[in-house]
């Protein structure tokens, strides 16, 4: 298969470090990157450029609307992609947006597996991300091959829909879990604790996850390099939220977090989601952020 040439649309941090290990592999990879993001790949100026160019097409956009924006119109996806063409869809986004993109492959005659993955800038550079896909099992089969070198395991969840859904579960304990380490450090520091301490301590104890030991590193050392935007996870909580009151689920926690997190986006927008460390340090704590 790396003779095959792979087209992202959609070509932020994310995308471009699996984009380097699929060349490190022998693909040839070319990309459509609507607000920027260029390395050494070859990039092509629309969605429809990158349908026609591509034998397997990987989307990696924020947003459905911005999915829906490069699928349809003259210079959409849609308009150049053909018959049997493989879709692999790494956004995060609703469960309805997952079966719509199915529907349109099954209208068109493409093939689209759902594959939000687990993990942000770390784990994409070193191929280490888990992939949830969304499908039929052989095309869980079909695509394997480009699924092992940007990720470590592949976890079939299901039919479509099935790893949207999976994929809010993972990033809603994310964010719920973030929070409570939050609110644990706000404590901590206003009752008296040595800063160094505290922070220390949290990232030796079994309690916290490797994942959320990075962020309290961040936030001890008052700096957010921005490996998993608050604007995407203030989104995918959204998402979460949204999709939870359908499902008739209960999720408190979830939904403190939710707006934990909408709040700091107002200032961290582009800063790492762990910036909610640094917001409640500052505001509840009275030291400072930054």
């Amino acid at each position: 298969m790396p003779d095959m040439k792979i087209g992202f649309i959609g070509y932020g941090a994310m995308a471009r470090l699996m984009g380097a290990n699929l060349r490190r592999a022998g693909y040839s990879v070319v990309a459509f990157a609507p607000s920027g993001g260029k390395d050494e790949t070859e990039m092509l100026p629309t969605p429809r450029a990158i349908a026609e160019a591509s034998d397997v097409i990987i989307l990696c956009v924020p947003t459905d609307a911005a999915e829906n924006q490069s699928l349809h119109g003259e210079d959409g996806m849609l308009a150049g992609i053909s018959e049997g063409k493989l879709v692999l869809d790494t956004s995060t986004v609703s469960p309805e947006q997952a079966l719509a993109l199915a529907k349109l492959g099954a209208e068109n005659g493409f093939v689209v597996l759902e594959t939000p993955m687990s993990g942000s800038t770390p784990e994409a550079e070193t191929g280490d991300l888990v992939m949830l896909a969304g499908g039929d099992a052989e095309t869980v089969e079909r695509a394997k091959p480009i699924l092992d070198v940007i990720g470590k395991l592949t976890i079939h969840a299901g039919p479509v829909g099935s790893a949207a859904r999976l994929k809010l579960v993972i990033n809603g304990i994310m964010g719920a879990t973030l929070n409570v380490v939050a609110e644990g450090v706000s404590f901590g520091l206003s009752s008296g604790l040595d800063r160094d301490v505290l922070f220390n301590a949290l990232q030796q104890v079994a309690v916290i996850s490797p994942h959320h030991k990075r962020k309290l590193k961040m936030a001890q050392d008052k700096s957010f390099p921005s490996q998993f935007p608050t604007r995407l996870m203030s989104k995918d909580m959204g998402l979460l939220m949204d999709a939870g009151r359908k499902a008739g689920a209960f999720m408190p926690a979830m939904a403190i977090a939710d707006q934990a997190l909408a709040l700091s986006n107002r200032r961290h927008a582009d800063e790492d989601y762990s910036a909610l460390l640094g917001a409640m340090e500052h505001s509840v704590a009275n030291t400072p952020h930054k």
